[in-house]
């Protein structure tokens, strides 16, 4: 997987600059969810989003966590992203179709719908940083970008894109951030605007072979862009058999003894599955039994 990202700086660091190329992530993730192609695009643009985010955080095992909820037939999208550049996430509904906008523009403002966007923050406070705004359009990088100006008083620039080829599968997916800094000059402001408006869709610089770093050279053009960090990039799930055993444990001892009852009966195993990753884990009924300590 050559998925990267980069952190940058321009303009004597009075604009920080973000960008992510995350095709093989998002493909991985529309592979083990099934995502219909408007919802690999949605939660790939999110995904994408988390992941330069996830560079704003100041440890690597600090955790975010984007989610998207709309009243449109998705449902509610949910994405994790560590300091270290691992991606996961899920959709409530993986098979939805909405018409398109417009001959090969999926219209992800529609399947997502009217909602709320919250970012939350886990720090290793003993309280995590919770934000939530309301939706603008549901295209995810408008949503971000109104974020950013509303709960970080930061003014932004956010641009996402996933590419969907006719099979289904993800051909390109990343996106940038730019951000100003309050002591940015006015011609500064003005440079960068430009810059942003003569900017290709991300996409089609993707589709085109360009780099994260290739793309905030565009962004940054005359303002003495600086490379600061790259990342690495993956979609990676931190479920093992012990963690799914320990949240069955979660449940009531009485729901704990019908299930292992109900697997002898059948004769079945007990069979688990992560949300996030769609791996299933099989219990015997004595494995959990045991665990449990529980005797039927």
């Amino acid at each position: 997987m050559s998925d990267k990202m980069i952190r940058m700086t321009a303009a004597n660091d009075t604009i920080r600059a973000f960008a992510v190329s995350a095709g093989d992530t998002v493909e991985e993730m529309r592979r083990r969810h099934g995502t219909s192609p408007v919802v690999t695009a949605a939660l790939g643009r999110l995904l994408c989003g988390a992941a330069m985010m996830s560079m704003m955080e100041k440890d690597e095992e600090d955790l975010l966590t984007l989610q998207v909820s709309g009243d449109g037939p998705i449902g509610t999208l949910t994405v994790t992203a560590s300091g270290g550049g691992v991606l996961k996430g899920l959709a409530s509904h993986t098979d939805v179709e909405v018409p398109p906008k417009y001959a090969g523009k999926l219209d992800v403002g529609r399947a997502v719908g009217h909602g709320v966007l919250r970012v939350m923050r886990d720090t290793g406070a003993p309280e995590p940083y919770a934000g939530t705004v309301e939706l603008v359009s549901g295209e995810i990088a408008e949503d971000l970008t109104y974020y950013f100006a509303q709960s970080e008083q930061t003014p932004s620039a956010v641009g996402l894109g996933v590419l969907v080829d006719r099979d289904c599968r993800v051909a390109e997916a990343g996106g940038f951030i730019v951000q100003l800094m309050p002591d940015a000059a006015e011609e500064t402001i003005a440079a960068l605007e430009k810059n942003i408006g003569e900017l290709p869709q991300v996409t089609a610089l993707l589709s085109e072979g360009a780099a994260p770093e290739d793309i905030l050279e565009r962004v940054l053009s005359g303002l003495s862009p600086r490379v600061l960090e790259h990342r690495d990039v993956s979609y990676r799930c931190d479920c093992s058999k012990e963690r799914v055993i320990r949240s069955l444990l979660a449940i009531s001892r009485a729901d704990l003894v019908e299930m292992v009852s109900e697997a002898r009966a059948d004769g079945k195993p007990i069979e688990a599955r992560c949300h996030f990753c769609n791996e299933t884990y099989v219990f015997s009924p004595e494995e959990l039994e045991r665990a449990a300590r529980i005797t039927v």
